[in-house]
């Protein structure tokens, strides 16, 4: 679908412009403070009112690619400024857009000192974050993939905890370290099919000897962003560290960027490297959802804890998308959607204790229901979407997903199945903690409820887990039609694959 309006450049590029507005800003420091935050909450929700506009304009029944932008960028080279979303992506540019303003919102009191640059980063983290959802040249890709990294960076680096300088480097040095095998690979990529544009890549026929490579260079990059175990190890350090809002958009977007690349790439373009290395990665997401799950026991800091649960919910996510079936495929696409709410609302409401007491350790707590009714209500909502609660969004992307390892394999299913078990232990014993009980500390008992700026930010979190849990249709929807292509392509290459092996 071609429209006239570049309506996917401007949800790309319209954070960036506000960036450039808030650096323009001078005056005093409180006057400086106050117009950056406001540009930047007005920017985002534009942003997102525009990409909301996306969500009616798509046509769920068109596998291909809709809104399509190109441009000759480097000509020479044959690299374009090729833009384009599908029922794939288009969710991931919605969850971008939405949970930018929210992250604003969340910074609002929290974030005191050089709210100016903050607010910029965090712009140019939506625009990185958008552009790499909509780019169709490997190129752009890689350069929007990579560009995420400087933001976040930043982010933790300079307005983190403590320890956020060892954070911000461990964080940059894993990713960075997969991504150079992932360069290596594009280059090959292109050097052997001759272009860049990724719809002509997924329908290029690779020699399978070369697929085992590239393979293995995409998931270096890939299974680091995800993260998959055992190269999850910076996760639970950059969420520590980074303030609440970093935290967010680290657990509800770019922890999806490794998951979409599968998707994007290693499945269609590589599809008999992806079928050797199945086993792999279903060994890897089992030990990856019963050993965090054990971990996230015996956390004392509600952060810890929760990144380790997003290790875990991340494993259904890589055995969905290599199962290959559209169960699998359609679960992992709403596992992805469905996490990136939950964790980011499980993020927000550490936040708002923290702000409060300046604590995370679940010791610090006990009793706030006595306190904080609403807060409790709230915190119970998306502690039962974690734990996977039918009614929730949480169930839905998790019983695909083991629906589909299932049909694959049913050892994989039950090793699976108790990540489930052990996520409602560790969910429920922190809520019992925090929550009930007795309220016996001194500092606990003069604490606030959710302020009107606090309901704002989880209103529309707690409609939408809820929505996803009960009327899941409407989501996936958007995602059959390029789901079931994507089985289908992958499934005509496995057989051409095999026809040209057969003596």
């Amino acid at each position: 679908m071609v429209t006239h309006l570049p309506i996917l450049s401007l949800i790309t590029f319209l954070p960036v412009l506000g960036a450039l507005f808030i650096f323009t800003i001078r005056g005093d420091e409180e006057m400086v403070v106050r117009n950056s935050r406001q540009l930047a909450l007005w920017t985002s929700l534009v942003t997102f009112i525009i990409s909301v506009v996306l969500i009616l304009l798509f046509d769920p029944d068109t596998a291909g690619f809709q809104f399509v932008e190109t441009k000759q960028w480097i000509s020479g080279l044959g690299i374009q400024y090729y833009m384009g979303v599908d029922g794939i992506s288009v969710w991931f540019v919605l969850l971008s857009t939405f949970l930018t303003p929210l992250c604003v919102l969340a910074s609002w009191a929290s974030i005191r000192s050089h709210v100016k640059e903050y607010m910029i980063a965090f712009l140019v983290l939506e625009t990185m974050m958008v552009g790499m959802f909509c780019a169709l040249d490997f190129v752009l890709f890689y350069l929007f993939f990579e560009g995420v990294m400087i933001p976040m960076f930043l982010i933790i680096g300079v307005w983190g905890g403590p320890r956020r300088i060892y954070a911000a480097f461990k964080f940059f040095l894993y990713t960075l370290a997969g991504s150079v095998l992932m360069l290596i690979a594009v280059l090959t990529l292109y050097v052997v099919v001759g272009k860049t544009d990724i719809p002509a890549l997924m329908q290029a026929r690779i020699d399978p000897s070369l697929q085992y490579w590239l393979w293995l260079a995409f998931f270096a990059s890939f299974a680091v962003k995800v993260p998959m175990w055992p190269v999850h190890t910076w996760l639970p350090d950059a969420h520590v560290e980074a303030p609440t809002a970093g935290s967010v958009i680290l657990a509800g977007v770019l922890l999806k960027m490794g998951a979409y690349g599968f998707l994007r790439f290693s499945l269609p373009m590589l599809p008999e490297a992806s079928l050797f290395f199945q086993p792999l990665i279903f060994t890897l997401s089992a030990v990856a959802i019963i050993y965090t799950s054990l971990v996230a026991l015996a956390q004392e800091d509600m952060k810890k804890l929760i990144a380790y649960s997003s290790v875990a919910h991340m494993g259904f996510v890589t055995i969905g998308i290599f199962t290959v079936n559209i169960q699998g495929i359609e679960g992992a696409l709403f596992q992805m959607l469905s996490h990136g709410i939950i964790s980011s609302a499980l993020f927000l409401c550490v936040g708002v204790l923290y702000d409060r007491i300046h604590s995370r350790d679940i010791a610090s707590y006990g009793g706030l229901v006595h306190r904080m009714p609403a807060y409790a209500l709230v915190f119970m909502v998306f502690t039962l979407g974690a734990l996977g609660l039918p009614g929730t969004s949480g169930f839905i992307g998790e019983f695909l997903s083991l629906l589909a390892a299932y049909q694959v394999n049913r050892l994989l299913a039950v090793l699976a199945s108790t990540g489930m078990v052990l996520g409602a232990v560790y969910m429920l014993w922190l809520y019992r903690r925090v929550m009930l009980g007795l309220l016996e500390k001194e500092e606990l008992k003069s604490i606030l409820d959710l302020n009107r700026r606090e309901v704002a930010v989880f209103a529309p979190l707690v409609v939408l887990v809820l929505w996803m849990g009960i009327y899941p249709e409407y989501f996936l929807g958007f995602m059959h039609a390029s789901a079931e292509n994507l089985v289908d392509k992958f499934k005509i290459a496995h057989a051409l694959n095999l026809a040209a092996a057969a003596p």
